[in-house]
């Protein structure tokens, strides 16, 4: 699955990713709700990293739709409360 993250790229993470980025994406919307800024950060944080870690960065120059976007490591509680609209950042 391909996952972008914006203002860096995409990255590229297995199917057996999804399970695991699923408990960092409840994690961050938990954060969210306590409307606690440190502990939205470290949530963020921590989803962010670990897709960077699991995942293989596609070429700049390949132009891949992305399965999932998530957002820059210095986005705001307002702009990811938005991108969590619908089902979360990364849907189950």
């Amino acid at each position: 699955m391909i996952v972008r993250i914006l203002g860096e790229g995409q990255l590229d993470l297995t199917d057996a990713d999804l399970g695991v980025l699923n408990e960092f994406d409840s994690a961050l919307e938990a954060a969210l709700d306590s409307a606690n800024e440190e502990t939205f950060r470290e949530a963020l944080h921590r989803l962010l990293e670990r897709v960077r870690a699991d995942g293989s960065p596609l070429p700049d120059d390949a132009l891949e739709p992305s399965d999932f976007i998530l957002p820059h490591a210095d986005a705001s509680m307002a702009e990811v409360r938005e991108m969590l609209q619908d089902d979360g950042l990364i849907p189950g």
